[in-house]
């Protein structure tokens, strides 16, 4: 049987793209989610002439609040059950609280969490009546620990993580799967974005976008809740539970304070 359509958000760089990729090279029909419009495209047309499967491209900004619900309704609304969502769209910003610009911290709530969770909410919905479907939340290890000097972002997802591994138990009584990725430092253009030097200035290791994408579709097909990506960050996160938490915290802020470029 013919795999459903895929929407994967964030699909233009990094790991949506990465992902985006890998289920092309399933044969899974996709559509490529971002604001980017030139970059989605370009994607699609070279996909397309690789022999992949139906591609689509839709260019929306997600931190605008009918976004979500526009993307249901061209999907789901327009008659194209989509089988599996992939909320990659995020981004992070580095710095003392007292210097982040409030109107940049505004849009990555709206984008990290409200976006993510009015999408989920909108195509678990439509899955749950079919009694099939997936949806992989992109988390983060920042979700795991407060961190000082990215506060907001790990916050967010803290969000994620927490509210994923809660849908995953309400959603496999409908035969739905929602999965949590979290991966840790990994060579996108996300360190730009957030205004922070990359893996080399911290002890984290780094991972392939590729290599993250490729956990985070094994995990889903194999119905866990959350995976963390690299062996290393497993550690860290384990060995956290028996630690008091402000130890964490204030490891963080040393490492954190370190980043910004």
């Amino acid at each position: 049987m013919r795999p459903g359509l895929a929407v994967v958000t964030g699909a233009s760089s990094g790991i949506g793209e990465a992902i985006a990729r890998e289920l092309v090279r399933r044969q899974r029909p996709v559509l490529l989610v971002a604001r980017s419009k030139e970059k989605l495209e370009e994607r699609a047309a070279s996909w397309r002439t690789e022999g992949g499967p139906e591609i689509g491209a839709l260019s929306l900004d997600l931190t605008d609040p009918g976004a979500p619900q526009e993307l249901f309704d061209r999907t789901e609304g327009a008659g194209r059950p989509v089988e599996l969502l992939v909320n990659n769209a995020g981004f992070g910003w580095n710095g003392p609280q007292t210097e982040l610009p409030i109107a940049r911290v505004r849009e990555m709530l709206a984008l990290n969490v409200a976006a993510t969770t009015e999408l989920t909410h909108l195509f678990l919905g439509a899955m749950a009546a079919r009694r099939t479907g997936a949806i992989l939340n992109v988390g983060s290890t920042a979700g795991f620990l407060p961190m000082p000097y990215f506060a907001e972002y790990a916050a967010t997802k803290a969000y994620i993580l927490s509210f994923t591994l809660a849908l995953h138990e309400e959603a496999k009584r409908s035969g739905v799967v929602v999965t949590c990725l979290c991966p840790g430092y990994t060579k996108t253009a996300f360190h730009d974005t957030a205004r922070m030097k990359g893996a080399g200035a911290t002890p984290f290791p780094e991972m392939s976008a590729e290599r993250v994408a490729a956990i985070g579709l094994r995990a889903l097909d194999r119905k866990k809740a959350f995976v963390v990506t690299h062996p290393l960050d497993s550690t860290w996160i384990f060995l956290g539970r028996f630690l008091p938490r402000s130890f964490g915290t204030k490891l963080a802020a040393i490492i954190f304070a370190r980043t910004r470029l």
